[in-house]
C-alpha cells in the first residue's frame, strides 16, 4: 500500500479509542504524519475519557470523541450516549477520508467505526509492523512505511493547558510560599495491582529525597479505594501525608485529566508506577523512574525522555526497594 494515486492533500482519520498510555504512544506517528504531510488533514477519533492526551496538539486538525457506556457520569443515560455517537459517526462519513489508520490493531470497536465512516482505505496494523521493534511507538510508527512514508518514531507529545498549569501553579506556591529548585512528582495510583508501591514507600523514598529546595508534589486518583467502577487513592494519600508530616509536600489529587497533566508539566522529575501518568510525563519530556510490575518495559517503557525502569524478578513493584528507587533518582538528576 501506498499514498500514490490518493489526493494531493491526503485526509487521514486515526481511530485509537483504548487507554490513556496507547493514545500518547500514538503522538508520534501523528507527528511524523504532519512533518512528511503538511497540508494533509489529521483527524483523531478517541473516547472522553482519553481526548485529554490530545488537547492543544498542532499535529492535528480535528479532535472527535465519544463516550463508552462504562465511562458515563452518573444521571447520564446510555440511550443519549448511543444516540450523540450516531450523529458523530454521520458528521464523520460526510467528511470523506482517504485513509482510516488504526494503530492499535483490528479491535472489534474500532473495526466497527472503521466500517461505520467508510473512508476509502483502511490501513490496520497487525503482526507485520512489529519488525519495527518491540515499543508500542515502534509498532504504530511502522504504519509510516505501509503508506510509503519515511519510517520514524519521533518523542511522544502531550501539551498542557496553560490555564490549567497556572493554576497548578498558584496551588503550588500558595501551599511551599516559593517554587522550589527541585520538584519531584509521587504519582502513587495504578490500575494494576501489581504497579502499586505500598505508602510506607512512598514516605521513606520522600524523607530520603528531601534536601535543600526540593520539594514535592503528591498525585493520586480521588476516590475510595472500594469503588468498583472508579477506584481512588485517598486512604493512600491521607497515609503518606501522616508519614511525611513537616515535609514539602503538596497534595494534588486530580480528578480530571488536564488537571494531571498540568501538574506533571510543573514537575522537574518523576517517579511513579508504569500507567497513564508514566506516559503522559514522557510526553511533557520528564525525566522518570517508572516501577514495572507485569507489564512489559521493552513494549512499554517511556518514549523520549530520560528514563530508569526498575522492574524485579518477581514482577510485582512491591519488591522494589527504595534505596533502588533513590539511586534512580539519583542517576537521572543533571
Amino acid at each position: 500500500m501506498t499514498i500514490l494515486g490518493t489526493a494531493t492533500n491526503p485526509a487521514f482519520l486515526i481511530i485509537r479509542r483504548d487507554n490513556i498510555g496507547d493514545l500518547v504512544c500514538t503522538t508520534p506517528l501523528l507527528h511524523a504524519l504532519r512533518r512528511q504531510l503538511p497540508t494533509a488533514r489529521i483527524d483523531c477519533l478517541v473516547t472522553r475519557y482519553n481526548r485529554a492526551v490530545l488537547n492543544g496538539n498542532p499535529d492535528i486538525d480535528a479532535l472527535h470523541a465519544y463516550t463508552k457506556a462504562k465511562h458515563r457520569d452518573q444521571g447520564e443515560s446510555a440511550l443519549a450516549i448511543h444516540w450523540q455517537r450516531l450523529r458523530m459517526v454521520m458528521d464523520l462519513r460526510q467528511r470523506h477520508f482517504d485513509w482510516i489508520l488504526l494503530p492499535g490493531g483490528a479491535s472489534a470497536s474500532a473495526l466497527r467505526f472503521a466500517r461505520w465512516i467508510g473512508g476509502d482505505q483502511v490501513l490496520i496494523r497487525d503482526d507485520q509492523d512489529k519488525v519495527a521493534g518491540e515499543h508500542e511507538v515502534e509498532q504504530c510508527c511502522h504504519l509510516l512505511t505501509r503508506l510509503g512514508l519515511e519510517y520514524e518514531a519521533p518523542p511522544t507529545r502531550v501539551y498542557p493547558s496553560a490555564d490549567e498549569a497556572d493554576a497548578a501553579e498558584e496551588t503550588l506556591v500558595a501551599r511551599l510560599g516559593t517554587r522550589p529548585k527541585h520538584l519531584i512528582g509521587l504519582h502513587i495510583s495504578a490500575r494494576k495491582p501489581t504497579q502499586r508501591w505500598p505508602a510506607e514507600a512512598f514516605a521513606e523514598l520522600a524523607r530520603a529525597l528531601t534536601g535543600p529546595d526540593t520539594a514535592f508534589i503528591l498525585l493520586w486518583a480521588p476516590g475510595a479505594e472500594d469503588n468498583a467502577k472508579h477506584p481512588g487513592d485517598d486512604t493512600k494519600a491521607r497515609k503518606i501525608l501522616e508519614l511525611t508530616a513537616g515535609l514539602p509536600i503538596v497534595p494534588m489529587a486530580t480528578t480530571r485529566l488536564e488537571e494531571l497533566v498540568a501538574a506533571l508539566s510543573l514537575c522537574d522529575t518523576v517517579i511513579c508506577g508504569d500507567g497513564g501518568a508514566m506516559h503522559l510525563s514522557a510526553g511533557l519530556n520528564k525525566p522518570i523512574v517508572c516501577l514495572f510490575g507485569q507489564s512489559t518495559a521493552a513494549r512499554w517503557h517511556p518514549w523520549g525522555p530520560r528514563h530508569e525502569v526498575l522492574q524485579p524478578q518477581s514482577r510485582n513493584v512491591r519488591d522494589v526497594s527504595v534505596a533502588a528507587v533513590a539511586a534512580a533518582y539519583r542517576r537521572l538528576m543533571p
